[in-house]
């Protein structure tokens, strides 16, 4: 009798390396280059390439952390409002005399601390869902900014502090080349650590990673509070961007920034996705907007684009899966 054996990994197919959803990124990417050019004589420039990445790469921090958050097949959307306390509170600690540098880390702290919140409700009320906790600490976190500085605007920040939205190194924006080490780090994270097995674990069968183990709860903890603290990278970057803070920055960025991670390919269900579809989600969506941008697509427009781009994402999977059971 011929002994059995199983395979651990599927041979690999070149069919299926190219049907991918990151290839249909790809391709979506290119086609909206195209678009572009054609719309604007400005836009295949170099230089204004590289500086539009300056304007939506401050999400793309967010972005990172998300596709954890929904492979587990829960959301975060109190990511916006946790920028804008981690900057106010920021901006505040300044102006009443705290040294930037310490200000900065207490920002990247109140953004930690936040999201470490986020996450211990949800594992210690676990009736309630994910949405229904951060839908209450997003009021809650953009209400204690408001509180702090009502209506009213707080920067006057040391020049140097403008280097982290404006400034280059050897040609490249400062802010490409951290998210490029924060990306690696994340999807190493992901697809290559022990924890990043137990996220897809606990995103495909929750209830079975429990039982085999997995200590379900302290992992959504420490996602969630790596959402918060990445938020509050996101402050950093948009508050130098700026110039100051008001307590209603970052609105809709929660929705921006899941709408870059379900584009990228990663399923709301749970247990499915990669870190590289995301990335190059907020690639393809930073150049529609800054394309269009270009030829005065006004944001009501944009809006209607991105959506009907969210609906082929969701859509496609859907066919393929329908005609794989039909065959």
């Amino acid at each position: 009798m011929e002994p059995r054996v199983i395979a651990d990994r599927r041979e690999f197919s070149l069919r299926g390396f190219f049907l991918q959803w990151e290839w249909m990124l790809v391709v979506l990417f290119v086609a909206i280059n195209v678009m572009n050019v054609n719309l604007s004589e400005f836009y295949w420039d170099f230089d204004n390439l590289r500086d539009a990445t300056m304007g939506f790469l401050d999400k793309a921090f967010i972005v990172l952390p998300m596709v954890f958050i929904i492979i587990l097949g829960d959301i975060d959307i109190s990511v916006g409002s946790i920028v804008a306390l981690s900057s106010v509170i920021m901006a505040d600690l300044y102006n009443h005399g705290v040294p930037m540098p310490l200000a900065m880390a207490i920002c990247l702290a109140v953004g930690a601390l936040c999201g470490y919140i986020n996450g211990l409700l949800i594992v210690k009320f676990k009736e309630l869902s994910a949405v229904i906790v951060t839908l209450s600490t997003m009021i809650i976190y953009r209400g204690v900014a408001y509180i702090l500085l009502k209506d009213q605007a707080a920067g006057k920040f040391p020049e140097w502090f403008g280097f982290l939205g404006w400034d280059y190194v050897a040609g490249v924006p400062f802010i490409l080349i951290v998210f490029a080490v924060f990306a690696v780090a994340f999807g190493y994270l992901l697809h290559r650590t022990t924890f990043g097995r137990r996220v897809y674990a606990m995103g495909s069968n929750p209830t079975a990673s429990r039982f085999s183990g997995v200590r379900t709860d302290r992992i959504k903890i420490v996602v969630f509070t790596l959402a918060g603290l990445m938020a509050a990278v996101a402050a950093l970057f948009l508050t130098s961007r700026m110039g100051s803070t008001r307590p209603n920055i970052a609105a809709g960025y929660e929705l921006d920034v899941i709408a870059m991670v379900v584009l990228g390919g990663v399923s709301t269900a749970g247990g499915k996705g990669r870190m590289a579809g995301a990335i190059l989600a907020v690639f393809l969506i930073g150049y529609l907007r800054y394309g269009l941008g270009l030829v005065n697509v006004s944001a009501q427009t944009m809006l209607v684009i991105i959506g009907l781009l969210l609906i082929f994402a969701v859509m496609i999977p859907k066919l393929r899966l329908g005609r794989a059971i039909r065959r």
